[in-house]
């Protein structure tokens, strides 16, 4: 499972790397500007992300613009939804309109911060990223 942890937050960052180290290589980018760069590249290069863990409130682009992009970046390169990176959006805020927002653009999982390994480790057993 190739994967790309988009959060400003250090230790956050960490905390993600740490807990999804044992199923393949992640990558880390701090804003979505990076990460739109690093699914473009990633995409291009035939190797796309399988999930890619995204924060919400970061600098320069968000979580929900990044979401809107990669996603179109994806059916620009004529990827199927039911076949792109699976999107966890990792964020500290639980309000509806976010939550709502997040699944309108497509994410697969919403979870709050601070990340709980078991959940997060259910939900990709859910979504057929792990066993």
């Amino acid at each position: 499972m190739k994967t790309l942890i988009v959060e400003d937050d250090f230790t956050s960052s960490l905390l993600l790397k740490e807990i999804l180290k044992h199923y393949g290589p992640s990558h880390t980018a701090l804003n979505g500007q990076q990460a739109m760069e690093a699914v473009r590249t990633a995409i291009d290069a035939g190797e796309p992300y399988d999930l890619i863990c995204l924060d919400i409130m970061m600098p320069e682009m968000d979580g929900q613009e990044a979401l809107q992009q990669i996603r179109a970046l994806e059916e620009a390169k004529g990827i199927i939804a039911i076949n792109g990176a699976k999107v966890v959006m990792t964020t500290a805020l639980e309000d509806v309109k976010n939550i709502l927002t997040s699944f309108k653009g497509m994410c697969d999982v919403y979870l709050t911060k601070p990340v709980d390994k078991a959940k997060l480790l259910s939900e990709l057993r859910k979504l057929k990223l792990i066993e």
